[in-house]
Formats: C-alpha cells, structure tokens, sequence
C-alpha cells in the first residue's frame, strides 16, 4: 500500500497552526477505493482566524498599498513555481481526483498556469486612476481592491478553479480565505507551500479544506467582502443565502447543460472528435463546460449516432495514471451512483441506450462509469436537462436550425456550446441566438484571457480576461476641483 499523505496543520495567514478542533478529513482513492490522504478539517473558529488575519492584513498591511508591479513579482513567483511542480501537482491531483493524467497536466495543472499567466497580463494593462471629464466638471475615477475575499472551490478541478480566483484577487490586492473542497484538498497544500516561499505577506492567504457548514458560516462571516464561488446550483444559492446577510458581494460560476449543434453543412469527422473531446474525455465527463447535450438533424441523426456510438465504445477506461487512459472513475462512490442513477433515469424515460450504461466488466475496485450514449431523447427528459456530472450523452433530433436554437436555449442553463458547420459566418449567426457565456464555432475551447461565466442558473458574473480582474475591485469617483475660468 502507498505512503498515506499526511497534513496536521492547516495554513492561517501564511503560518503552519494547529486546528482548533480534532476532526479530520480522509481523501480516499477513487481507483482503490483505499485511504491515500489526511488532513484537518477546518470549522468555525479556524474560520474566524483565518478572516481576522486577513482583515488585518488588508486595513493595515502592505499588500493592498504595493503597486500593481510590485504585486506582479510576487504572483509570478507563484506562477514559476507552478510550473516548476506541475508534473508533482497533476499526480496529487490524479491521485485524489482519479482524473487521467494527460488532462491532470493539461487540463488541471497547465490550466492554472496559464489562468495565472492571463491575470498577470490583464493587471499589467489595466489602470488603477483613470482621469476623466464628466458633465459636472473633471474626475478621478479610482480602482481599490474589493478586500477580504472567500474562494470556494469545487473538487473536479481544483488549481483551475483557484487560480481563476486567487491570481486576479492577489492582484487587485485583496487578501484571501480559500476553502477547498473536502473531496480533493491535497493539491491546497501543495500551492500554499507554494505561496508561502513565493513570499506573500502575513495574513494574504489562509487554506481551509472543510465541508459545506463551514462553507456556510464563511460566507455568512461579516468579515468578509466578497465570496467567490464555483460550484452546483444548488450550493451557489446557499452560498448567496448566506452572504446576502451582510450585503456581501458575490459571484458564482455553477451548472451546465451544453448543446453541441450539428448543423447538416458540417463536417462529421470535426464534429464528433470534439464531442468525444469535449464530453467523456473531458475530465471523465465531470465538468461543468461539457458539451452533454448533442443536436442533430433528422437527415444526419443515423449517421452521428452510429459515429458517437463507435467513439464512445473505443474509449480506454482504467488506470489514471496510465498515460494512455482518456476516462478515469468519477471522483467518490456518492458521484458514481449519481451517474448511475441518472442511467436509470433515462432507460425509466425511454431513451435509448446505444452505448455504455454500467460500470466497466474489467474493473473490480473504484468509482467508474462506462463513457454512455442515449439516443432518442427529447429535451423534456430529465437526462436532457439536469446536469449529471458523469460521462453521459444525451442525441436529440431536430427538424429545423429554429428548431434546434429553440431546444438548445430550452434549459435552465447556458454557460457553454457549440455549432459545427461548414459556413462561419453562419456559425456566428447561431451565436447570436443560443444564451451562453461561452459559445465555439467548428470547435470547443477555452481562454484564460476571455471572460468565463454563464447566462441564468449557470451563475452570476465572470471570471478570466479583463472582466474576471475587474470584479476584485471597487470603484471610487473623486471629483476634482473645477479650473478656474479663464480671463
């Protein structure tokens, strides 16, 4: 049996400190279903160290009154390392995560590289003090830092989702209490050791791997002054329940439903490498982005369906650190009987299951779920439009393009999607008409430089680019004395 990781202490204002309770959190192997990781769990009274320190150190300490470059050097310090210890970081994170170890370097560790990278560059172009003249006369409109900030982070991609929260609020200047989630908090410990020798003054950064009470009682804490959130819906609406108590600023980046529009122009290769791409092989599914939802027309449902079916029954299930492994378990058994459940689900609905829909025969331990492909469904199942978090697909038909923007908006959800067509233009065109914060054309991308976020239930605001750093500040109108009128 391997080396069980072990952490007593939890990291409070950038020192190594005792917890105040005795309770303990198992990080269990979703491949041997063996203990692999131990560390503190954090409750209320770490809770009010960590923001005390982090109040402290943003009314009275050195971080928010550097400079922007000044802050630069010490976040690029923390990006450097990163790279430095990526390969160390995705095997952490393969090994509490099961995530296959290509996406554990791509998709995880490089992930939050480059989200690092794009914040540094947003920062270095954008103003503190802006002059301007108004109706009234001449102004300064100022940007200060929002303050103490609460990040709480899911488990499916951990770094990721940290950096889209700690590199912009560091370099705003705020301070920051990250709680992780129990799930997956290995890879926390590893960037505070990180941040820590990175050089971040006292107080700038606490890491607390805790439950969702915990979760609740910071963001009620009234020492805080914005949470930032990635999450469900269902924890992003507590999560703003809770802050709402003292006017707490929030943004949430929550759920998804994506549809991948197959138009009767498009080239099928394209299309169905990036479905696979952009479903099952995206972290085994367990992503909020996943193209879950696919449209195709009557003309061509045959044919996408017989390709989907062959890709899906090809992809290799099993090890994660295997290199050549694309699907991974998913990340607790609670996850996979989610998934399997929601397999049920849609056999009880009538869909039809064209590939998939069990556990893999060859595997006798861990959390897995083969890759799995409904045919026949319409959007009003609940496989169509709950999120399942798993590596399954829902082939809807359509008749008509309206028909098929109509099904595609038809969802409490709209964070991403994709049209694939042989015509541009005309695929910008059906950007226009589907409500999501992301859309691809012929594709299924992400950039750390563009803002990320989602329309209705997907959540409230935007991170990445420009627009993920201005949500980190405040913003202050100075009217400046008016000149004097000449002669």
């Amino acid at each position: 049996m391997a080396q069980i990781i072990e952490h007593g202490k939890l990291f409070i204002g950038g020192q190594w400190v005792e917890p105040a309770g005795g309770e303990t959190i198992e990080v269990v192997s979703p491949v041997t279903e063996q203990i692999v990781g131990r560390v503190p769990h954090a409750g209320p009274k770490d809770v009010n160290k960590a923001v005390a320190a982090a109040r402290e150190a943003f009314d009275h300490g050195p971080w928010p009154r550097l400079t922007v470059a000044e802050r630069a050097e010490t976040v690029t310090r923390i990006k450097d390392a990163l790279l430095a210890r990526h390969q160390e970081m995705a095997e952490l994170i393969t090994l509490q995560n099961g995530s296959p170890i290509s996406f554990s370097v791509r998709g995880q560790a490089l992930s939050a590289i480059a989200i690092f990278g794009a914040a540094l560059a947003s920062a270095a172009q954008l103003p503190l003090e802006e002059e301007r003249q108004g109706l009234t006369g001449p102004m300064l409109v100022r940007r200060q830092p929002v303050g103490v900030v609460a990040a709480i982070t899911p488990w499916n991609v951990p770094q990721f989702t940290i950096a889209g929260k700690l590199a912009p609020a560091l370099l705003a200047g705020c301070t920051v209490v990250l709680k992780p989630s129990p799930e997956t908090p290995l890879d926390s410990y590893l960037l505070a050791e990180i941040c820590e020798q990175a050089g971040l003054p006292e107080g700038v950064l606490s890491v607390l791997p805790a439950d969702r009470e915990t979760s609740a009682y910071l963001a009620a804490h009234p020492g805080i002054d914005k949470v930032a959130f990635t999450g469900s819906v269902g924890g992003g609406k507590a999560v703003m329940a809770a802050a709402a108590q003292n006017l707490t600023r929030v943004s949430l980046e929550l759920g998804g439903k994506s549809a991948a529009i197959i138009l009767e122009d498009a080239n099928l290769d394209t299309a169905l490498r990036v479905i696979v791409g952009a479903t099952c092989a995206t972290n085994s599914g367990q992503a909020c982005v996943a193209l879950t939802r696919v449209l195709a027309p009557a003309s061509r449902y045959d044919e996408v369906a017989a390709g989907l079916t062959a890709a899906f029954g090809a992809l290799k299930v099993g090890d994660p650190t295997d290199p050549a492994t694309v699907v991974g378990p998913m990340v607790t058994r609670t996850q996979q009987q989610r998934v399997l459940d929601y397999i049920r689900i849609g056999q009880e609905e009538g869909a039809k299951l064209l590939t998939g829909g069990g556990t893999p025969a060859n595997r006798t331990t861990g959390w897995y779920v083969e890759p799995t492909l409904f045919g026949d469904v319409t959007n009003d199942m609940r496989i169509a439009r709950e999120e399942i978090f798993g590596p399954v697909v829902c082939l809807i038909q359509y008749e008509t393009e309206d028909d098929a923007v109509r099904i595609a908006n038809d969802s409490e959800y709209g964070l991403s999607g994709a049209v694939f067509t042989a015509d541009a233009e005309h695929g910008k065109h059906f950007a226009r008409l589907i409500r999501t914060g992301t859309f691809t054309i012929n594709g299924f991308r992400f950039d750390p430089t563009a803002p990320f976020g989602g329309f209705k239930n997907s959540g409230i605001g935007r991170e990445f680019g420009p627009e993920g750093l201005a949500a980190y500040f405040e913003y202050q109108t100075v009217h400046l004395p008016i000149p004097p009128r000449q002669g």
